[in-house]
């Protein structure tokens, strides 16, 4: 079964209540198709359900985050957008019961995966992204409330500021012509860093049998795929609005690492800690 685990919580009620429905209505099915020979009905019934579920619920998100003026919004639509294409193009495999079985699995671990992810890499900056962009170098800048007392892990974040503060400077800089280019080569310099970091993280949590391995392992799979997904491709058909998109891109990426620092990371160190744990 599909665990609606505690780093999915957004602490938004009526949203943290709709995506626990939307695992409950996943795993309802998981637990049917086991215990049946056709799996076609399963199938219709969840899809159907989980159309009209999922249209409603991203309905409730869109207006919470309008309320509140929310910046990641247009991104939140185009995400919500593509994933109901996703479901509303899915087509069970009739051809045999075990292709039926097949294909309805298949489309199961993609609904799970997408939840993860978009959860935990664009729901969880709900409400947290300021309207407002300061422009101000502190908000970038790495100080002691992010230390997680694991100096290893530390110094790697400081990194991540760093490369993500140099963005910054460069995407405010307008006496750089062609900028753009060099604003891609940072964010894949950011990329290759962060999946550089993640490793890391994840070898020492892996070797101090940390608890939370598994919501960290999501959380960081979801983070890297955000960052993939950053083409340039997007900002040529952007035209005028690339400044505010990269704006908004910075802005999502620094909260983002301040929000799973703060959040979980500092956890690590804590853990390693109470259970006299070296690094």
């Amino acid at each position: 079964m599909y665990e609606f685990t505690r780093d999915c919580m957004l602490n938004i009620e009526e949203i943290d209540n709709e995506h626990r429905r939307l695992f409950q209505m996943i795993n309802e099915a998981v637990a049917m198709i086991e215990q049946s020979d056709d799996v076609t009905y399963i199938a219709n019934s969840l899809i159907s359900n989980l159309k009209e579920y999922a249209s409603t619920h991203f309905a409730h998100e869109e207006a919470y985050m309008e309320s509140i003026h929310d910046p990641e919004l247009p991104i939140q639509k185009k995400e919500h957008k593509a994933f109901t294409e996703k479901v509303n193009q899915f087509a069970i495999d009739t051809s045999s019961p075990g292709a039926a079985r097949s294909s309805l699995g298949e489309f199961i671990t993609f609904l799970v995966r997408w939840l993860y992810r978009h959860i935990l890499s664009s729901d969880m900056m709900i409400g947290k992204m300021p309207p407002a962009v300061d422009t101000s170098n502190d908000n970038f800048a790495f100080n002691d409330i992010y230390k997680t007392g694991i100096s290893l892990i530390d110094d790697e974040h400081q990194r991540l500021f760093e490369i993500i503060s140099e963005t910054n400077d460069l995407i405010h800089d307008d006496m750089i012509p062609d900028k753009y280019d060099k604003i891609m080569n940072l964010l894949t310099q950011l990329r290759e860093y962060t999946e550089f970091h993640f490793h890391d993280e994840e070898s020492l949590m892996e070797r101090i049998k940390y608890p939370e391995l598994d919501s960290q392992l999501r959380a960081h799979s979801a983070f890297i795929n955000r960052i993939v997904e950053i083409k340039v491709s997007d900002l040529d058909d952007m035209d005028d609005n690339q400044q505010e998109y990269l704006i908004n891109l910075i802005n999502f990426l620094s909260g983002w690492l301040i929000n799973h620092i703060l959040g979980s990371d500092k956890k690590i160190g804590e853990y390693m800690r109470q259970n006299n744990i070296s690094e």
